[in-house]
């Protein structure tokens, strides 16, 4: 099966087209290689990929037929993906909090005072 079907199926891309721009983008890799979309997938394949800041790893367990469930996701992939990965999209989540448009002029009273909290509670 191709590679940007396999991840459609296995519902990491919510379409194929998706998929297969990520493929060529190359946020996709199988076995620590930059791949096509059009990349074949075998079982016990190590799939890497790129998704909304976190690096997704993934055994390959078998190929399905065509999109599954989501309950049955597990079947056909397993997922390696370690822990450090979720916790980093964690803290930019709280660094993205505080985020002040280019453009939008001085900073206003409260917007200061915001600022001088921020630093104050950091000493």
């Amino acid at each position: 099966m191709r590679i940007d079907k396999y991840l459609w199926c296995v519902r990491y891309y919510k379409t194929r087209s998706l998929a297969t721009t990520a493929c060529k983008k190359g946020h996709v890799r199988v076995n620590n290689e930059i791949v096509k979309p059009s990349r074949e997938v075998y079982p016990l394949d190590i799939i890497e990929v790129r998704k909304n800041q976190i690096n997704y790893k993934l055994k390959v367990n078998d190929i399905p037929e065509n999109r599954v469930g989501a309950k049955l996701v597990d079947i056909y992939r397993t997922d390696t993906t370690p822990k450090e990965a979720f916790e980093a999209q964690e803290l930019l989540k709280f660094s993205k909090d505080y985020y002040r448009k280019k453009g939008t002029g001085r900073p206003t009273k409260k917007d200061r005072r915001d600022i001088d909290d921020y630093t104050t509670e950091n000493e």
